[in-house]
């Protein structure tokens, strides 16, 4: 599932500075929601920063929230989907 959004989020790092970011794109693997997160600095500066991934979840009050993925081999899985995206995305460009 790949929807077209126009969000920004904030996010504060650990030293309680905040930085904000682009989600340039979501998907769906495994039946859990994915979302990429690219610094706005990078994206403005046209820099190839890199990219964030957080995994989506529905709070109980029906709020979403961007939840950090600890699991190495969850990360790596979403990691591999994202440049799967970016392959298909390239090779679209190209036709």
């Amino acid at each position: 599932m790949s929807e077209e959004r126009d969000d920004t989020v904030v996010l504060t790092d650990e030293e309680g500075i905040e930085h904000e970011f682009e989600v340039v794109d979501y998907f769906s693997l495994d039946e859990k929601e994915y979302a990429i997160l690219l610094a706005i600095d990078d994206f403005e500066d046209d820099e190839d920063g890199e990219v964030l991934i957080f995994r989506i979840e529905d709070e109980e009050d029906g709020d979403q929230i961007l939840v950090e993925i600890e699991d190495d081999e969850e990360w790596e899985r979403a990691a591999a989907m994202w440049e799967e995206r970016l392959t298909e995305e390239d090779l679209a460009e190209d036709e």
